[in-house]
């Protein structure tokens, strides 16, 4: 299914090669009066989720917009273009996972907050745990009927009432194809070939993607709340713990593009750029079916500047803007105005935009309820050992 490399992105460095945890920080372009920087200079203002505990309401000005979200989705051109168009200052708080995000709001700790990208299945948390506000569709511009189908009434979040759709991709596994014989179709290969691979394969950190490519593997649901299916998928996960280097979401390229891994479970705005640095590496969604994510821009309730978010949000679904992010980033663009003006060599990436047979053995993922506990316990149990 390999799209084979955009010749104006051929041998240009990972280190300007923005990830899904990376955004816009390698961006390069003036796109209708917007500056964006190749050069990532240090964010000001900008804290990791260890010292967010310092941003509270009592320092949320007006003229202050406090965002929490993953590492490297803003930069500082991005940041003081904004700031000039609307006078706003910009403030980013960083986490690095979902989870990590919900116990800090859930603690109290995120009342400065304005805006916050959390992916689908913690959109539908959040909203269970009523701290979403209610979308204003006064305040949007543009945005009837901008979505594709899939985005317009979400299962996660129907009619876009609390949350908007930002970015999309596939969940899969990269490799080396000059290393990884024969060609990797499925899950099932990894315990398939195990000794072959031995400690030449990572899986993410991340208990839900991790877990549900297990289940995937066993024929069973995704977002499985069966106590002996995930029970089965814990035991399985412990046979291949053995065979693996690690548990690794990113940081990993110059190690597979080294050869030392061999094989890495990926999103596919991680492994795109990899495929474009090494023809020998390969993405794919496996047969058995992945994950189909998405992340989103929500105003929590306790939001103390919801117009700055609004600018924010208005701001971000620019067509142009949006546009730079999918070709520098290879995030997939839920918005039509900006799929539109994409060059051809992008749209037709099978890797960006996977085709509908690909698309409909995936799924996205969803809250466990009661089971998350079970979850969060075997978890801990695979990663501490």
């Amino acid at each position: 299914m390999k799209q084979r490399p955009f010749p104006r992105h051929r041998g240009r460095s990972l280190q300007n090669n923005a990830t899904r945890r990376r955004f816009l920080q390698a961006s390069a372009a003036t796109v209708g009066g917007v500056l964006l920087s190749n050069c990532r200079p240090p964010i000001s203002d900008v804290q990791s989720d260890s010292d967010a505990s310092t941003t509270d309401s009592t320092n949320a000005a007006s003229d202050t917009l406090h965002v929490y979200t993953w590492s490297g989705y803003t930069d500082d051109a991005m940041i003081s273009r904004f700031t000039q168009e609307t006078g706003i200052k910009v403030v980013v708080d960083l986490y690095d996972s979902n989870e990590s995000m919900l116990a800090r709001m859930q603690a109290g700790g995120g009342d400065a907050y304005s805006v916050i990208y959390p992916s689908e299945y913690m959109v539908q948390e959040m909203m269970d745990l009523d701290m979403l506000a209610p979308m204003d569709k006064s305040k949007l511009q543009n945005l009837d009927g901008v979505f594709f189908d899939q985005w317009q009434n979400p299962v996660y979040d129907p009619g876009n009432q609390h949350s908007l759709p930002f970015s999309w991709g596939t969940t899969g596994l990269l490799y080396n194809t000059s290393l990884v014989t024969p060609p990797l179709d499925d899950w099932n290969y990894l315990w398939d070939y195990a000794e072959q691979l031995d400690k030449r394969m990572i899986l993410l950190d991340d208990i839900r993607e991790t877990m549900g490519a297990v289940l995937k593997s066993l024929g069973y649901p995704l977002n499985s709340t069966d106590p002996t299916e995930i029970e089965q998928a814990y035991q399985r996960l412990l046979e291949l713990k053995p065979y693996l280097a690690n548990f690794q979401s990113f940081g990993y390229e110059d190690q597979i593009l080294g050869g030392d891994l061999w094989v890495t479970m990926s999103y596919s705005s991680e492994a795109i750029p990899l495929t474009l640095e090494d023809d020998a590496l390969e993405y794919i969604v496996p047969k058995s079916g992945a994950t189909l994510w998405t992340d989103t821009l929500v105003i929590p309730k306790s939001a103390p500047n919801v117009d700055a978010a609004y600018q924010w949000i208005n701001y971000l679904f620019q067509p142009e803007v949006a546009k730079l992010a999918v070709e520098n980033l290879f995030f997939a663009t839920p918005l039509k105005s900006a799929y539109d003006i994409l060059p051809d060599d992008l749209k037709q990436n099978k890797n960006l935009f996977p085709p509908e047979d690909v698309l409909a053995k995936c799924e996205g993922l969803a809250p466990v309820d009661e089971a998350t506990e079970l979850y969060e316990q075997y978890w801990t149990e695979i990663t501490s050992t």
